[in-house]
């Protein structure tokens, strides 16, 4: 395990007419909103990955369709929302790892020297063929985190880009509250939200012609509202983005932790995962599919079943005791939330199993939950014997309007925090749905439950979730919020 050293590119930085140019490719995963990056040396057939997430398929295969072989893997960070493929690239292909040295004893890469990693500082350089990258300590986000500034001297003495990691997106800026919240490093948020505005300040003083290359878009919750773009310049988001505009490090502080989302639970379970060597998972292996008939007798066991069908068909017909997840683009993240790291799971997919199976265990995967036993098609749920079919009852506003008035439900709001204070029912609580299962003992068993959120998705997980630890009396409040705003319903508003 060596340091990189500063690095100059030998002779002129300029190239001649003609010269061969860089490649780059993004690859995005849209439930995830995480981007990584192919960049390559036409000339050399050298290319660099950068923020690779478990599917390495699509980097080997890009790879080759553009005559490159991947001789540097790196990362910009130790990341919270998916499990880093960079280990495991590095490996397949012989490529050299490149990591941040920077953190602290705390949060530094503690597989790097078994992995025979490179370890990077503020201004240390390296070459991909005739690509000059520069790593910058940009710490707020995390610790170690590092920028990467991209100088393509076949045609250039200037950089022409950034990959920014998660310090800087499209119209926002790295969240800084997840060491505190998501690790469980006490106060370190307030630490880091002022390495953060340094940070910013840095960028500032780039060129307004920049581009940058975020990790993550419009979805992440890596952040508070990042753009849907997938690349800006320094001099736009000097412009438009909240965070380049404040001068003042206190103020910066407390606007950039104000309104911060809860972090997923399984965040921790990632950042410890990321820090300490992701396992390598050699290919993503489709589980076999189980006899309808072994369904119950799973559950009878104790096993963990997740539906995976959609709400609608979970609604109408499926087996008591399982869950329902549906296969839609939140899927990873309330998989995340909910399911455990330390047990087998099983699914239940629509149709024959042969895509959504296929895409379902992919999900998993990005967040590390890899224990997928085994996986039943909808055919399981019509062969239901001893426990029956089970459904999820329905209402609409109107009809709950007044049994909420006189006490005879009990109804759950399982939004945000954040969303249950901008407006709720009247008298209702809030118990958000990644911690439902944590606080079952708040919720009374002894009249019916009407369980709401926004529009009807999170609520439909979460009647499946109340069925399941066996709560006989579920009600989904069709529409959510939204629809009883709609039927005129009172709506209160907590005061700021």
């Amino acid at each position: 395990m060596g340091a990189a050293r500063k690095c100059q590119h030998a002779g002129s930085l300029g190239g001649e007419p003609g010269s061969l140019e860089m490649i780059l490719k993004l690859f995005f995963h849209e439930k995830l909103a995480q981007a990584s990056y192919l960049l390559g040396c036409d000339a050399t057939g050298e290319a660099l990955v950068v923020d690779p997430n478990r599917v390495l398929e699509q980097y080997l295969e890009a790879a080759r369709r553009e005559g490159l072989r991947i001789t540097h893997v790196t990362e910009t960070h130790i990341h919270a929302d998916y499990v880093s493929g960079s280990r495991e690239l590095a490996h397949r292909t012989g490529a050299r790892l490149l990591l941040s040295a920077e953190g602290g004893d705390d949060w530094s890469y503690r597989f790097a020297q078994g992995a025979r990693a490179t370890l990077l500082r503020d201004g240390d350089a390296f070459l991909v063929g005739n690509v000059h990258i520069e790593a910058l300590h940009t710490p707020g986000h995390t610790p170690e985190h590092l920028a990467f500034l991209v100088t393509d001297t076949a045609s250039a003495d200037a950089p022409m880009g950034a990959f920014s990691g998660d310090c800087v997106f499209v119209g926002d800026v790295g969240r800084p509250d997840l060491l505190e919240r998501a690790a469980g490093v006490q106060g370190a948020s307030e630490t880091a939200a002022r390495q953060l505005c340094h940070s910013i300040q840095r960028f500032k003083g780039l060129p307004d012609y920049l581009q940058l290359w975020p990790a993550h878009g419009a979805g992440s919750a890596c952040g508070k509202a990042l753009g849907a773009v997938p690349q800006s310049t320094v001099g736009y988001e000097k412009r438009f983005n909240w965070a380049f505009a404040h001068q003042d490090e206190s103020a910066f502080v407390r606007a950039v932790l104000a309104g911060q989302p809860e972090p997923p639970k399984y965040y921790a379970q990632m950042k410890r995962i990321n820090r300490d060597g992701p396992p390598p998972m050699g290919g993503l292996r489709p589980p076999a599919r189980l006899p309808d008939q072994r369904l119950e007798p799973l559950l009878a066991e104790g096993a963990l079943i997740v539906d995976t069908r959609p709400a609608a068909a979970y609604a109408a017909a499926h087996v008591p005791g399982t869950i329902n997840i549906p296969l839609n683009r939140a899927f990873p993240n309330w998989a995340g939330w909910l399911l455990p790291y330390d047990r087998d799971l099983y699914l239940t997919v629509d149709d024959d199993g042969a895509g959504s199976v296929d895409e379902a265990v992919q999900d998993l995967a990005f967040i590390g939950l890899d224990r997928v036993a085994g996986y039943f098609t909808s055919a399981a749920v019509h062969c239901a014997g001893a426990r029956g079919a089970g459904s999820i009852r329905e209402a609409w506003p109107a009809e709950l309007a007044a049994p909420l008035v006189e006490g005879a439900v009990t109804v759950i709001d399982v939004r945000a925090r954040g969303e249950w204070e901008a407006g709720h029912l009247p008298g209702v609580s809030n118990i958000p749905l990644g911690y439902l299962t944590d606080r079952l003992d708040e919720v009374p068993r002894d009249r019916p439950v009407v369980v709401h959120c926004q529009s009807g998705g999170r609520s439909a997980i979460a009647a499946s979730l109340l069925e399941a630890h066996g709560f006989r009396d579920v009600i989904n409040l069709r529409g959510g919020l939204s629809g009883w705003a709609l039927a005129g319903l009172p709506v209160v508003r907590e005061p700021e």
